[in-house]
Order: structure tokens, then sequence, then C-alpha cells
């Protein structure tokens, strides 16, 4: 087991450290995860994590609204993906697909939605990219057109992770008060709504439920909207502004795990008659990687520690996090992949599974290119 001092770090409270602990038991005793049946198995990790109370700290309380723990959330999620890529995909969808509902929605949309993700009974997704706009928000061109007593849904959303398994998607979509970013709206969606199909299911080198959603004429009744006409892009980034610290955290258990991987490889195989450990050039890859794991750290639990001190935002804490938390796991895992030699790309294996699962993370919630851009900007900004 690799280091876990850091779990004493003064960012961290004893009930995180406790937390940390009791999942990673309970993970150890769930059991090999079937990713060639990745919707059974998100379906199952889903009620599982709920019924037993993880999937509590993913939305606030309906009886009882307290703002989300993102240390929580953080080590939550770096546990898991430490353990299994589907269980911290299971597990951090249905913060970020709730996200919007638990930061602005009304508490009738509160009391519908959040005591069955909060309790693994219903699946939940977040609807924002379009096929012609990824990274670019501001570009949707998805339309809610108001027609009296609903709110009608024509375009499609695309990359949505739980499309097809999810029971209600928060989607954000045009709605015409100004141009770009200042037209957007966010609304409730369940996935029963007429009008809604699933256009693809997408695969990718590390299989999760993926797909494409299209929208021909769908009504919604008034009350789907949440928060205000227009707000929708400041509700979105609101979001992501929480949980992409977590991906960050889940890019840390990524590579946590790979630097176990590796110690053991190079401890326990011999060349030439003494372990690999004692050979200068792979001490020089152990050390790298324990700096970038350490680093990576730092910087993950410095933003969730700031968000949950009451920084009203974090862009670009979370940004430095993200960033350099996804570049730097995917370095780490790639070392460990050398170090496995041939076996580090033989399937199945547990590097050649985080070779496949850490890739999209430089990806999804914001391309690492976009991230340099937020932190460029808010450097900038806080300059001049």
């Amino acid at each position: 087991m690799a280091d876990r001092s850091y779990l004493d770090w003064p960012f961290l409270e004893p009930r995180h450290k406790a937390r940390a602990g009791a999942l990673d038991t309970w993970m150890a005793g769930y059991g090999p995860i079937d990713h060639a049946e990745t919707d059974a198995a998100c379906r199952d990790l889903v009620a599982r994590l709920g019924a037993d109370g993880w999937l509590e700290a993913t939305a606030v309380d309906p009886a009882d609204p307290q703002p989300l723990d993102v240390r929580g959330l953080c080590l939550s999620r770096e546990t898991l993906a430490r353990h299994d890529g589907l269980a911290d995909f299971a597990f951090a969808m249905q913060g970020l697909g709730t996200g919007a509902i638990s930061l602005f929605g009304t508490p009738e949309q509160q009391a519908e939605w959040l005591p069955l993700t909060r309790s693994g009974k219903a699946i939940s997704a977040f609807a924002l990219t379009e096929p012609q706009s990824g990274s670019d928000v501001a570009n949707s061109t998805m339309t809610a057109r108001d027609d009296g007593d609903a709110w009608v849904l024509d375009g499609e959303k695309t990359w949505i992770s739980n499309g097809g398994i999810a029971d209600v998607y928060t989607l954000f979509a045009r709605t015409g008060e100004g141009p770009g970013a200042k037209g957007l709206s966010a609304f409730v969606v369940p996935a029963d709504t007429p009008g809604l199909s699933i256009a693809e299911r997408l695969d990718t080198i590390a299989p999760h439920p993926l797909a494409t959603l299209r929208f021909e004429g769908a009504r919604l009744p008034k009350s789907a909207l949440i928060g205000q006409p227009g707000q929708g892009f400041k509700i979105a980034m609101s979001v992501l502004d929480v949980f992409r610290t977590t991906v960050a955290a889940a890019a840390l258990g990524f590579a946590r795990r790979a630097l176990d991987a590796a110690l053991n490889r190079v401890t326990t195989r011999e060349v030439q008659g003494q372990p690999l450990s004692e050979l200068q050039m792979v001490q020089g890859h152990i050390a790298e990687m324990a700096l970038r794991v350490d680093a990576a750290a730092l910087l993950v639990y410095r933003a969730a520690w700031a968000k949950d001190q009451g920084a009203p935002r974090v862009s670009r804490e979370a940004a430095m996090a993200k960033l350099y938390a996804t570049d730097e796991a995917q370095k780490v895992i790639d070392a460990a992949v050398q170090l496995h030699g041939g076996d580090g790309v033989r399937s199945g294996e547990v590097v050649e599974r985080l070779y496949r699962e850490i890739r999209a993370l430089r990806i999804y919630e914001g391309a690492s290119d976009v991230q340099k851009v937020i932190i460029a900007r808010q450097t900038l900004g806080a300059g001049a």
C-alpha cells in the first residue's frame, strides 16, 4: 500500500479520514466488477452504494440542506478510483447529475429527485455537451422554447455519461435571453419525457455508459426550469466549480493505484539476481511517481478545502487541480506500465486498465487546454 499519511494533512478532518477508511473497506468486500456489462454494473453499483449510505454525500439533504462536503466527495472518488474506475464513475455521476438541483433547485425539485438519487433508487446524468460545442458551452444550439404552459426542447446532446440508463437528466438549452452564455437555461428532464430518445450509444477505450440524446418537441412543465431563465451558464459553471476538483481526485486515485502496482512489481521482480528496486534508474522512476502523486494531492485538497471554507468560486484552484492531477496521473501510470515490461500491456493487468481509464479524465469536464485558459485568465485578472 502506498503512503496514506496525506489523510493526516491539515486540509482534512478526522471525519474525512474515517470516511476514506470505511469506504476502502467497503470496496474491498464488493467483489469483482464486470466491465463487459457496464450498464448492469453501474446500476448495481449505484443501488449498493445508495443502500449503504455512500451516495448521501453526493447531494444535499432536502430535509436539512447543508453545503456539499467537497473534501468528502474528493476522498470518496479517490478511494473508489483506486479500487475500480466504474465504481468511481457510478458515484461521481450521482453528484454531477444532481449538482444543479442541489445548488439551485427549488424545494419541490429537491424533494422529488434528491432522496431518490441519494438512496441509489434513481440514476442521474448531466447533459451539457453538444456535437458542435464541446468545451465551448456558450456556443450551445439546443433550444428550449417557451410555449405558454410548457418548455419545448429540440436538439441533441452527446457524450452524456449515464446516457441510456439515467432516470433523470440535468439539461442545458438555449432560451434566448441574450447572446452566447447569457441565453442558456437549466432544466430537470425525466428520462421518460416524450420526445426524448437515445440516438446512439458510444463506445470508448474504457467502457462507460455514454450516449447521444435526441430531443424532438419534448415538452416539459414550466416547473422543470432550474433557477431563472438565462442562468444556465452560471449554474453549469457553479456545478463544475465543485465537481471539477473531484475529477482531479479520481485521477489521483488512479495514480496511487499505479504507484502501488509499481512498488509491488519492482520489489518482487528480480533482474540479474537483484530486485528491480535496486537499480538507480528504477529508483528515479519511483521518485518521480511519488513526487507527482503528492504534488497532485496537495492541489486537489487545497481546492476542496478552499471550497469547503466558503469560497464563492474556486475556478483557478479547481482548474489547477484538474490540469495537474490528470496530466501527471497519465505520466505516473505510463511509468508503471513501463516498469511492468510486457506484462504492462497485457489485457486485464491492473496497469493496462489504468492506462485506458485515465485518458478520458484529461478531456471531460474541461479539457487540459481549457484548464490552462482558465488559469491564465484568472491569474492575469488577479494581477490587473
